[in-house]
């Protein structure tokens, strides 16, 4: 029986397989690389590889799923019930879907699908709405086989009164109006919104076509994987709130059902949604410098998803520009500093002049000159220009400047930023990162004064 409040997973479970071995030499009737095996790992996949990363978060999970009769099924759902899960199995009438890679090394060289057309037989649908109906939140892991999109499930999803995360997939069904917040990666994006017009900056379109998702499906939030950019939040009427990925390098199988798996989980535990995608992006990069799936020692893991998403090509170098007094440098300073650089090609910092300072701060600010100021920041490595302005806002600087994106950071919950009205005359694109808590100037002047 469920547990009240558990995370209830509601999709498609897959059998992954990874035929490992090594390559010496090709084969000498066709130019392929010869594989000499070395073992076969079986593990879930899917909605089942989101189900063992909710439950590695130490948070009770059932998975609503639909697995054949037959050993490939068997296997999967032997593994999630050793991995603690509870299974709610409605059944196919045919096979249960495998995916086979054959690797050497950290290589894929080919994939195998065995994925015949099926229907969700029905059975145990009973358990499957109570278990939805009881859920503490739900992540939907809709990989297009017909889970999702059962009549009587869709109608539990709709009724749900706790947070639910749908994790799309171009072959699935849309999501039950009102959920919570979807997940799709970039790729995905662009394949539910087709005939969008390109915008000034990669950042741009991505907001235009979540903001255009949001419309059409009616829901309440985009949560957009980046790949190793990160993730961007794009919520109705809030400035999109870019959380940049810790790392960039690494094996990213399994990075988007990571990501969703770490969203429904925190806000399970209360977290707001602003503070559950940090969290899930935090998760998603530490899963990747891991070694990704091929971390899940446990049940042998592989790549049940897709390739690492691709950058979109741009036509000329994207510039990003943020503001502040920047009076004394610090970790909240370097962290925002950061973050806006890896969103483009350059990087310009509109510094508050001297005079612009003490009417912001009052007497006795600037603690450093606007020349020693702009030397500091030329000093990092993500600063490719300075510009001062001698203005109360950057408003007359981002004119002449006109970036492609300007960068605040801070509480960013709510907010109503006048810049962003200033950026549409151009098409530019406001975005706001997380700051890290506790780090101000002001702070640090008056520790440096009780100390004295």
């Amino acid at each position: 029986m469920t547990a009240q409040g558990a995370i209830v997973v509601v999709g498609d479970a897959l059998l992954d397989v990874d035929v490992v071995g090594t390559v010496s030499r090709i084969c000498p009737d066709a130019p392929v690389p010869v594989v000499d095996e070395a073992g076969v790992d079986r593990r879930p996949g899917g909605a089942g590889l989101a189900a063992v990363l909710a439950a590695r978060a130490g948070a009770p999970v059932t998975l609503v799923t639909a697995l054949g009769d037959d050993e490939a099924g068997a296997a999967v759902a032997s593994h999630l019930e050793r991995a603690g899960i509870e299974v709610v199995d409605l059944g196919l009438d045919g096979a249960t879907p495998e995916k086979i890679r054959v690797r050497a090394g950290d290589q894929s060289l080919l994939r195998v699908d065995r994925d015949s057309p099926t229907e969700v037989v029905g059975r145990n649908m009973a358990s499957a709405i109570a278990a939805v109906d009881g859920a503490g939140a739900v992540l939907v892991a809709d990989y297009g086989r017909g889970v999702a999109g059962a009549t009587a499930v869709r109608a539990a999803l709709a009724a749900a009164a706790r947070p639910v995360v749908w994790d799309p997939h171009p072959r699935g069904t849309a999501p039950t109006p009102g959920t919570t917040v979807v997940t799709p990666n970039r790729n995905e994006l662009a394949r539910f919104t087709p005939d969008l017009p390109p915008q000034r900056s990669a950042l741009a379109d991505t907001v235009a076509r979540a903001a255009t998702l949001l419309r059409l499906w009616r829901v309440g939030a985009a949560a957009v994987t980046l790949g190793g950019d990160g993730a961007v939040l794009v919520r109705s009427g809030v400035p999109p709130l870019v959380t940049p990925a810790l790392t960039s390098r690494g094996d990213t199988c399994g990075a988007g059902d990571c990501f969703a798996a770490a969203t429904v989980v925190a806000l399970s535990a209360g977290r707001v949604l602003s503070e559950a995608v940090e969290d899930a992006t935090a998760a998603a990069s530490a899963f990747v410098a891991a070694g990704a799936a091929s971390s899940l020692t446990t049940w042998h893991p592989g790549d049940p998803l897709a390739a690492p998403i691709p950058t979109p090509r741009r036509s000329r170098p994207q510039v990003v520009a943020t503001g502040g007094c920047f009076d004394l440098l610090h970790a909240g300073h370097v962290g925002l500093l950061a973050a806006a650089a890896s969103l483009g090609d350059r990087l310009v910092v509109l510094l508050n002049s001297d005079r612009s300072v003490r009417r912001l701060k009052g007497a006795g600010r600037p603690l450093q000159a606007e020349g020693d100021r702009r030397s500091v920041l030329l000093a990092l490595g993500c600063v490719d220009d300075v510009v001062i302005f001698d203005e109360p806002t950057p408003a007359a600087a981002l004119e002449r400047l006109r970036p492609d994106i300007f960068v605040k950071g801070g509480d960013y919950a709510g907010v109503d930023l006048p810049e962003a009205e200033v950026l549409q005359r151009w098409g530019g694109q406001v975005a706001i990162v997380p700051y890290l808590d506790g780090r101000s100037t002001t702070r640090l002047v008056q520790e440096a004064r009780r100390g004295a």
